[in-house]
């Protein structure tokens, strides 16, 4: 099962960094190929929202169906497993947050930058004109 969160991490960190390379400054020659191969990643990081749910699904079922261990009725190993699986579905969790807030900003970041060299090139346009 760790594989998955592997391809996620990896999925997640993707999208940062072409987040972060799309709103550097100083990269205007490098930005209209990032903006061509971004939005050609786009649909098939779509892929990541239901395996996002998925995985999240996954972690609710392991958490409803995981044994209570409440006062005296478990030893002191089983508690700190008990402790050890649920921080590990709380790094689950924040983990897909994280992808899917990264996707969601991707998305509307690259959006906004070509938006901006349309009307970038209208301007130009409206300026020869003139």
């Amino acid at each position: 099962m760790a594989l998955e969160w592997v391809v996620l991490g990896y999925a997640a960190a993707a999208e940062a960094i072409m987040v972060v390379l799309l709103t550097m400054p100083g990269l205007d020659g490098l930005r209209k190929g990032l903006v061509a191969v971004t939005r050609n990643l786009l649909k098939p990081f779509l892929s990541i929202v239901p395996f996002c749910l998925f995985l999240l699904m996954d972690i609710y079922w392991k958490y409803e169906t995981m044994p209570s261990c409440d006062g005296d009725s478990c030893t002191p190993s089983e508690h700190l497993r008990h402790q050890k699986s649920i921080m590990k579905s709380q790094r689950n969790a924040l983990l897909i947050a994280a992808a899917l807030v990264f996707y969601w900003i991707l998305f509307s970041v690259t959006n906004l930058v070509v938006k901006i060299e349309h009307l970038n090139q209208r301007i130009e346009r409206l300026k020869k004109k003139d």
